[in-house]
């Protein structure tokens, strides 16, 4: 220790040894700091201590009190710099997330059979096909009579529906839609309608009591019923692809008079890479329009000719997706339900 300067001395080594302190990034450089500021024999305050012989009797007292509140101060400076190198330690080593699993953002979609009738709608309007839309709640005319189906007949027992005050009653198909299109509407037309209807059906794998049907029209002079069977084989290769088969099988309908059953043979790629074929299946009914409909609406049957047809989304939708049961699209179960969600 220089003379005369033992206080200046002890006042820079705690600077420096602050210093020192705070610039040491680990438990290990820390205790190097320690041992080399406060060790008992080779520390820097000891060795400064042990020149106190030299200093005059009255400075001793004061010398050895700062040099003690330089050994606090650096002792306390090396604890909480221990503290707060051990707790970021311990933090890298085992890493402890305190927050909650992220929620995946609710992302709204539209329907599968929703997504099933604007990808029909859309192909049919490329065919020159419009959009016509009427009420759910109609007459026993535009239901039954209109279309070729007395009361009392069988076919409209087979499309009993609900009905309600007043004589009305809740539409068992869109056909009452072309009825009143064909009232309203210049010739030639060739409309959709699509909407909801409703029957006494069961509600099982293959029926709803209320579904969404797609029914098409056609009229104008000179329609036949080769006019039909292109119309129905483009939409089927635009929809299911080009190597899809169409097949007609003769039918029944009281407003279509011939009626087919139309179905499909649909080409698919089997987990081998290799072409197969589907069965033949049903996916609506058609047929020229019965020359007593025209007649009912108001249009000459001798001049005008035309076609309908009528499908359900819903089943052609199970036909896409390979969906086993059509409640499957009802419950609305979400888990099932996104699997369908177009990006």
């Amino acid at each position: 220790m220089e003379s005369g300067a033992p206080i200046e001395d002890l006042d820079a080594l705690e600077r420096e040894g602050l210093a020192a302190v705070g610039s040491a990034g680990t438990i290990e450089a820390l205790e190097q700091v320690r041992v080399e500021f406060l060790g008992r024999k080779e520390g820097r305050v000891s060795g400064l201590l042990r020149g106190m012989g030299a200093l005059a009797p009255e400075e001793r007292p004061k010398v050895g009190a700062a040099a003690n509140r330089v050994k606090e101060r650096l002792l306390s400076a090396v604890e909480a710099r221990e503290a707060v190198l051990g707790q970021t330690d311990e933090t890298v080593a085992e890493p402890e997330d305190l927050t909650l699993p992220q929620r995946n953002r609710w992302v709204g979609g539209r329907h599968p059979v929703t997504q099933v009738v604007d990808d029909l709608i859309a192909i049919f309007r490329t065919l020159g096909f419009t959009l016509a839309r009427g009420p759910e709640a109609e007459t026993e005319w535009y239901n039954f009579e209109a279309l070729n189906t007395p009361l009392d007949h069988p076919a409209a027992d087979e499309q009993d529906t609900l009905y309600l005050k007043g004589g009305n009653l809740l539409r068992s198909h869109t056909s009452p839609v072309q009825v009143r299109t064909l009232e309203r509407e210049e010739l030639p037309i060739r409309i959709l309608a699509p909407g909801m209807v409703y029957r006494r059906d069961s509600y099982d794998a293959t029926h709803t009591p209320a579904f969404m049907q797609l029914e098409g029209l056609a009229v104008d002079e000179g329609i036949s019923f080769v006019d039909l069977k292109a119309t129905l084989a483009e939409f089927a290769r635009r929809f299911w692809g080009s190597g899809t088969r169409v097949r007609f099988r003769p039918s029944f309908f009281p407003f279509t008079e011939p009626s087919a059953e139309v179905d499909v043979k649909r080409v698919y790629r089997t987990e081998d890479g290799e072409e197969a074929e589907t069965d033949w299946i049903e996916i609506m009914g058609a047929g020229m329009v019965d020359p007593a409909v025209l007649d009912a609406c108001g249009i000459d049957s001798e001049r005008y000719t035309g076609f309908a047809f009528g499908m359900g989304p819903g089943r052609i939708a199970l036909l896409r997706y390979g969906i086993p049961d059509l409640r499957l699209f009802f419950e609305n179960d979400v888990r099932f339900l996104e699997q369908f969600v177009r990006s």
